[in-house]
């Protein structure tokens, strides 16, 4: 945390956004937003509040000679951005999207080429790394030509990424990857939700104290191109001043614009091929990108009672040979308000409907459509069992989770009548309860959805560096690694195993400590076991405690089997000291660091999971 500036990178699925704080503007410093620099037609660069998420890669006859130069790259391999996103949707197999969906996909090699997905043969593939990667290449070559003559690198200043919160440990190794293969090998990853709610904080300042008070429970709607992420954030009491606190985090939801897209993209199909009108995939294709930004204008202009969709003629190339449809305001209302949002039940559960036995490989996109539904199950099941003992949570009658504000978040929220369908739902859900406390849920304003997590993301910098209101996430349980005794060996009978606290109750997530006062051996050379156990009873147990002889009270988790090599040294244990550190994600990072310098090594442990039972 050394940089002058701070920079927030939101690499989204449909578009990336930039934030900054320069930290040599004294008591004024804050977040502000950045333009991107990008093509927006061939020849012509221009700054853009966003970079879509967009990679076309060209075939020899796509651009004349010279017209995709930038200004940091005479010659790129790629296009990204506005005019990948134009030219995608008239020619989609060239068109790389939803990168960093794909990150998430563990049925497929992400290092490999694989997109455009199912792409012709003479179409190059990249990875969905190689993407991401691209992406943030170009973030960073747009913010050093915006700050030129002031000799900046991206890679000297504090960057943070963020990511969906629900992002598992390879999804995130994936992203930290892309970020090195871009040049940015130190950059913090920060969940999503979080940097909507510091985008907030940031917007109102001391403000913010105003809106809510102790007992309150913010619920964070995060709906993006690609993903719906859920968080809750409660508000209590610290240090006699207010506190927030991040409580529980939903599952991983493939399910966002993209899908309201192709829902719009297979109605027009049909209308179209009613009418005698066969439409092939490549010319789906084009549809689902015509149809999103119908999307976005009947949502962005309510005065719009239509908006038309174009697409070529098959095998023409020709305006002449173009096929016209029109999607509709009612269309919009049915498809995505009614079919994504519907008004159900606070006991709802999401469908799982009867699927064929063999599938066309692909995302895995969530098996029923409705955010609703899940949003019930959040509050209902997720939320109850993630809350921990040590923060009381309003809830209702059955147990859920009752929020008293909500914040929207991503691209989808944008739409007026989406964010008032979910405030609907969750005012009749506590409604229904017959109880006049819970009320009607009030909405927490964010100005510019599109960009509020790239912001959010800066202003948390900031608060790493001892500005603003941290939102807290300190560890639900105290966790332990088990430590094998130095013993005889008994026939029949395991070494006895102790456990040496390495993350105490409350330690907040973004800080590390070194485990004081002595070493242990790691054994190198060979497959070995590393025993990982938590409590929720013993509160009291410092960094360092060991625990010879483990109770009830402190439960084993399951085991992590790896193999740490050293050349030269095989089957031996080697003297090492341990740090811990609980990141922004609510990882675990154990380093066993050698002490004749050998090396470096990490375990990782999602605290936020719920406990496996112990053996």
């Amino acid at each position: 945390m050394s940089g002058r500036f701070i920079v927030g990178i939101d690499l989204g699925t449909t578009n990336c956004a930039l934030a900054e704080v320069d930290t040599e503007a004294g008591d004024a410093a804050a977040a502000r937003l950045v333009t991107v620099p990008q093509l927006v037609s061939p020849g012509e660069v221009a700054d853009r509040p966003l970079l879509p998420s967009f990679l076309f890669l060209p075939g020899p006859r796509d651009f004349p000679a010279g017209s995709t130069a930038l200004p940091w790259e005479p010659a790129p391999d790629a296009v990204a951005g506005e005019l990948a996103r134009a030219r995608g949707a008239e020619n989609p197999s060239r068109l790389v999207s939803s990168a960093k969906s794909w990150l998430s996909v563990g049925g497929v090699d992400r290092g490999a080429g694989i997109l455009p997905w199912q792409a012709p043969e003479d179409v190059p593939r990249v990875s969905p790394v190689s993407a991401s990667a691209h992406y943030l290449r170009h973030l960073a070559r747009a913010w050093e030509q915006l700050h030129d003559g002031q000799g900046l690198a991206l890679a000297e200043q504090d960057v943070l990424i963020t990511v969906p919160a629900s992002f598992d440990e390879d999804a995130r190794e994936l992203t930290q990857r892309a970020a090195t293969d871009a040049g940015l090998p130190h950059v913090v990853l920060l969940e999503e939700p979080q940097a909507a709610m510091y985008a907030w904080l940031d917007a109102l300042g001391d403000a913010w104290r105003e809106q809510v008070r102790v007992g309150d429970l913010v619920l964070v709607v995060d709906v993006g191109g690609g993903t719906t992420d859920f968080s809750l954030i409660s508000v209590g009491e610290h240090d006699g001043g207010l506190a927030l606190r991040r409580v529980a985090v939903g599952d991983h939801i493939l399910l966002g614009g993209d899908n309201m897209d192709v829902a719009l993209a297979r109605l027009v199909q049909q209308r179209l091929e009613a009418a005698g009108q066969r439409i092939d995939g490549w010319q789906l294709q084009q549809l689902w990108h015509q149809c999103r930004r119908a999307k976005e204008a009947l949502f962005e202009d309510a005065r719009l009672p239509a908006h038309p969709v174009t697409v070529l003629g098959r095998g023409s190339r020709l305006v002449g040979g173009t096929v016209t449809a029109e999607v509709t305001r009612d269309d919009l209302t049915q498809v995505v308000v009614d079919g994504f949002f519907p008004r159900v039940g606070v006991d709802d559960r999401p469908v799982r409907p009867r699927r064929a036995g063999l599938q066309e490989l692909g995302l895995p996109y969530a098996a029923d459509a409705a955010v609703t539904r899940h949003l019930a199950r959040f509050l209902g099941e997720l939320a109850a069992d993630s809350a921990g003992q040590d923060v009381p949570l309003r809830r209702g009658r059955s147990g859920w989770a009752a929020p008293t504000h909500v914040l929207f978040n991503g691209g989808v929220m944008k739409a007026a009548p989406i964010r008032e369908r979910i405030v609907d739902v969750l005012s009749g859900w506590l409604a229904g309860e017959g109880r006049e406390p819970l009320g009607a849920v009030a909405v927490l304003d964010t100005p510019d959805l599109d960009r509020a997590v790239a912001r959010g993301a800066a202003a948390y910098g900031l608060t790493r560096r001892g500005r603003g209101v941290r939102i807290r996430g300190g560890a639900p349980r105290t966790y332990y690694v088990g430590i094998e005794s130095a013993l005889p060996a008994v026939p029949g009978l395991p070494a006895p195993l102790k456990a040496l606290c390495v993350v105490p109750f409350g330690m907040e997530e973004g800080t590390s400590a070194e485990v004081p006062g002595r070493e242990f051996g790691l054994v190198v050379g060979e497959p070995a076991e590393f025993r990982f156990l938590s409590s929720t009873v013993r509160k009291q147990d410092a960094l360092g405690t060991l625990v010879e002889d483990p109770g009830d009270d402190i439960e084993e988790l399951d085991p992590l089997e790896a193999t740490i090599t050293v050349p030269g040294r095989e089957a031996v244990v080697l003297p090492v000291r341990l740090e811990s550190r609980v990141t922004e994600l609510g990882t675990l990072e154990l380093w066993l660091v050698a002490r004749d310098g050998a090396g470096r090594w990490k375990l990782e442990w999602n605290i936020r999971e719920r406990p496996a039972p112990g053996r």
